[in-house]
């Protein structure tokens, strides 16, 4: 190597591959992305949003997790202790989280799911699938789903286009 600075092109690199991620390397990585998307966008208007299901005890049997920006939402967790599933458990927290969610702006959620998870589910509460990706051993398919909310403002919803009228015309 020579002793030029990093982005002098004199500078000869070396590059290794490795079949985890190493500390401190993966931190590195982590910390100059967070700080390269910082500087790019207002990340710091992304917002945390979870919402739980407990016994009277307050054990925790089920939660959901994600994040709202702008007008949207993600969910990025969702889990019932298997106990009670089948329960309605999931769908409500689904709603409250959307809810709460609405109450920040949000009218498009989306989410990411693996075939063997629950994309029936999600499809039962609206949402349509926004793309998939193959490729996956066993036949897995991973899709990422989408549901847009119809707006409160009374502004038509840019995502479903111009509204069809009926009747005479």
């Amino acid at each position: 190597m020579t002793t030029a600075g990093a982005n002098s092109p004199r500078t000869t690199l070396a590059f290794d591959v490795h079949d985890d991620v190493p500390e401190p390397e993966g931190g590195i990585v982590d910390d100059g992305l967070g700080e390269a998307n910082a500087a790019a966008a207002p990340l710091s208007e992304v917002r945390g949003l979870s919402c739980f299901a407990r016994l009277p005890s307050g054990a925790v049997i089920g939660g959901a997790v994600g994040r709202t920006w702008g007008d949207c939402c993600e969910l990025q967790q969702l889990w019932v202790d298997r106990a009670h599933r089948k329960r309605g458990v999931g769908a409500r927290l689904v709603r409250l989280f959307e809810e709460r969610a609405a109450a920040r702006g949000c009218s498009t959620f989306f989410l990411e799911t693996f075939s063997f998870q629950a994309p029936s589910f999600y499809q039962s509460l609206g949402y349509v699938n926004a793309t998939e990706f193959r490729g996956f051993p066993h036949g897995i398919v991973k899709y990422v789903m989408v549901r847009h909310a119809v707006p409160t403002d009374g502004r038509p919803d840019p995502a479903r286009g111009p509204r069809q009228r009926r009747g005479r015309g």
